[in-house]
């Protein structure tokens, strides 16, 4: 069984452009305890496949509301290794009164390079994230997709899709700065032009 950490209630950080819509979580100390999941302190379990990927298991939450225009919330809450043998259905990890998360195994971690940018400016940023997209599907929200490429989850998200941004392992960021060392150069930045008189409009006769 992966292990979990425990997750306080607390409302998703928001900042940025195109980070105003998509939720933050952050990081909280392990536990192994049957109680709400979330992705830090992963290390144990990490497993790491023969061509340079990663086997990961999405944590969804249903949250049940007392509101006229909605009954529910569904969110992503992170990642944690996966450890389940191949072609295993999702399963129920926490059950409580207001809350309920679902484990869902069978997604791998791969790197490409031309989402290098992406993964660059998701490293460099102050709260590096695993991007997942879900889609509602017989009335339970379904991880489709992972991404560690801010470019990937902004285009998902400017698609309309549900884009959730859980933090990212630790234990993930030496493979993926190496990668992005290997595929990627920031390009340098245009020195600024001063303008010109004639810019300026300078040299109005009245």
């Amino acid at each position: 069984m992966p292990i979990v950490a425990i997750i306080p209630e607390q409302p998703a950080l928001r900042q940025g452009k195109h980070w105003l819509e998509i939720n933050y979580l952050d990081s909280f100390s392990v536990a192994r305890e049957r109680r709400p999941a979330h992705n830090a302190g992963m290390t144990q379990d990490l497993i790491q496949q023969p061509r340079g990927s990663y086997r990961l298991a999405v944590v969804m939450e249903r949250t049940r509301l007392a509101d006229r225009w909605a009954t529910e919330k569904w969110e992503a809450k992170g990642v944690v290794p996966d450890t389940l043998p191949a072609g295993s259905p999702e399963q129920v990890i926490f059950r409580g009164r207001a809350s309920t998360q679902f484990l869902f195994p069978g997604f791998e971690l791969r790197l490409r390079r031309d989402e290098a940018e992406g993964y660059y400016l998701n490293i460099t940023s102050p709260q590096p994230k695993v991007f997942v997209l879900w889609r509602k599907d017989d009335e339970i929200a379904r991880p489709r997709f992972i991404t560690v490429s801010f470019n990937e989850g902004a285009r998902w998200m400017d698609g309309g899709e549900n884009v959730d941004g859980v933090a990212l392992p630790l234990e993930l960021l030496p493979w993926i700065g190496e990668f992005v060392e290997q595929n990627y150069r920031p390009e340098p930045k245009k020195k600024g032009r001063y303008a010109s008189n004639k810019d300026k409009g300078v040299g109005f006769h009245g």
